[in-house]
């Protein structure tokens, strides 16, 4: 079955880094576009940022535009999501999914996810 496992949550300073990583299994990886979103306590998810399944094409929602870059390696079946210059708005819990399509963000299968804490 699908499973997409994320790791490289934890707490930060801010102004500080971190690297996600999302470990995916059980469909063919290298076909669909991959996304990152997150929740904040007491919010709705936002989505994040998204990568075509080739990784020629990357997104970003405004709010992480030049601090975050999202990127995939289809050889080990991984997408990572590198956050520079974190800020305490960026606290959430940070989860991956599946798109059912090679490019777009129709997604059909979410990880548990991994927290991000950021703060002083």
């Amino acid at each position: 079955q699908v499973q997409l496992v994320e790791s490289g949550g934890g707490l930060a300073q801010p102004g500080g880094s971190l690297t996600l990583s999302c470990a995916a299994s059980g469909f063919t990886f290298s076909r669909y576009a991959l996304s990152w979103a997150r929740q904040a306590p007491g919010k709705g998810l936002e989505w994040v940022s998204g990568i075509t399944y080739d990784g020629s094409a990357t997104y970003y929602a405004d709010s992480v535009k030049g601090r975050f870059t999202i990127s995939r390696d289809n050889a080990k079946n991984t997408v990572y999501l590198q956050m520079n210059s974190l800020q305490p708005e960026d606290t959430a819990m940070y989860t991956c999914a599946k798109s059912q399509l090679p490019s777009g963000w129709d997604h059909d299968y979410w990880g548990q996810g991994t927290q991000v804490t950021v703060s002083s």
